[in-house]
């Protein structure tokens, strides 16, 4: 077994224990939440384990205090196996009243915590009890590909950063998007490197996605729907958009509804992960478009979708970009939590775009453009992010902690 190494995630799921009587991890399968939650829980059961799985289960149906049984913090993995066990843990926490009791693992959201179903239905979703936390594949500081030189946290507080020279060149980019940020590809090379992430697509195509909700999805509509999602990623496109751009590609029928729950499902296993829309005070009453940015979790899964690798991406710069900024955003939503903020994009009716948006809870934030490199889109980006910063009314909100153009490829 590899040597752990340290995630962003482990020093967020210690702090949420540590005011919450249990914490939800959840994310893409193999992108380390169980190998994380371990390092941290006293004691563990595994739900989806072949050797004791079923006992588990149906212990877990019958006796879930006794499942629950242990020192704490208990880890329940793929607890969404049973998904009766989510009212047994907030049951548990309620009576007790302590902190730091229980981590759930799950790469799926089952009916009991889908927050898009809750605000239809009357579910209890665990508020006050069970916090979220959101891991994603590994961003390329944590696999050590980049030392992180340059820190957010220095440049929110204005103090001076002064960068250093570049440790990656345009080559090194697109073996690191191909190969993504799975546990399990680190330290491999070449087409060894991409393989988890050529798996993980297959079997989110042959089974995973009908398994979140029992119901039968044809593969060969989820490879369209991924390809075309590939396609369109860091874009608004709709369900209407993306079943014409899957028909184009596919003689069979298909439907706009049967395009969104292919979409639905994929955002349930997390291979998709939409970024919200900021809508800031503006000088201006130029309207803001408020639809979700689509991207992958993590670019290695387009590649795999697309079945192409580093030297097709080099070959096709345009397309190569936007893989790129799918890894950037990736690696901004982490660093973002960890600050205690959130991401989002802009872009408005008059085409003004930024690609990111990082702002912190107490309304600071910073203004970031994703480029390929070179000093024409380098120049392109700084155009933009001035002309947002100048739209933003800083009598209602503060000016921007920093304006950043985020390269593939440079000297610094």
């Amino acid at each position: 077994m590899n040597e752990y190494k340290q995630r962003i995630a482990d020093g967020l799921l210690y702090e949420k224990l540590s005011y919450m009587g249990a914490v939800l991890v959840r994310g893409a399968k193999w992108c380390g939440k169980t190998t994380t939650s371990r390092q941290i829980a006293k004691s563990s059961v595994f739900l989806a384990d072949s050797r004791k799985g079923a006992a588990n289960r149906l212990l877990a149906q019958q006796r879930p205090d006794r499942l629950l049984s242990g020192a704490y913090p208990r880890l329940i993995d793929e607890w969404q196996e049973v998904p009766s066990l989510w009212d047994a843990i907030r049951a548990t926490v309620d009576e007790t009243g302590n902190r730091g009791m229980f981590i759930l693992t799950g790469s799926a959201v089952p009916p009991q915590v889908d927050e898009d179903d809750a605000r239809r239905e009357v579910r209890h979703t665990g508020t006050g009890r069970i916090a979220r936390l959101t891991m994603r594949p590994m961003t390329i500081w944590e696999s050590g590909d980049v030392k992180g030189a340059v820190s957010f946290a220095d440049l929110f507080e204005g103090k001076d950063v002064v960068g250093s020279p570049s440790e990656l060149q345009l080559e090194d980019v697109a073996e690191l998007i191909c190969r993504g940020g799975w546990p399990g590809a680190m330290g491999l090379k070449g087409r060894a490197a991409r393989g988890p992430a050529k798996e993980y697509f297959e079997a989110i195509c042959e089974a995973d996605i009908s398994r979140v909700d029992d119901t039968l999805r044809d593969p060969l509509r989820v490879r369209g729907v991924m390809k075309s999602l590939s396609r369109l990623q860091g874009t608004q496109s709709s369900a209407s958009v993306i079943c014409g751009d899957v028909k184009a590609n596919d003689v069979s029928t298909l439907t706009e509804d049967t395009v969104y729950s292919y979409l639905k499902a994929l955002k349930k296993i997390f291979v998709t992960e939409d970024l919200e829309a900021w809508c800031p005070n503006l000088r201006c009453k130029t309207p803001v478009r408020t639809a979700d940015t689509r991207y992958f979790t993590d670019p290695s899964i387009a590649v795999a979708a697309l079945g192409i690798g580093p030297n097709e991406l080099l070959n096709d710069l345009p397309t190569y970009g936007l893989f790129f900024e799918t890894l950037a955003i990736r690696d901004l939503r982490t660093y973002a939590e960890e600050l205690g903020g959130r991401l989002y994009h802009y872009h408005d009716k008059s085409g003004l775009e930024c690609d990111a948006v990082m702002r912190l809870e107490n309304g600071k934030y910073g203004l970031i453009e994703v480029k390929t490199g070179g000093e024409a889109l380098v120049a392109k980006g700084t155009v933009s992010l001035k002309k947002l910063a100048e739209k933003i009314d800083t009598t209602k909100m503060p000016k921007p902690s920093f304006m950043m153009v985020l390269t593939a490829d440079g000297d610094f």
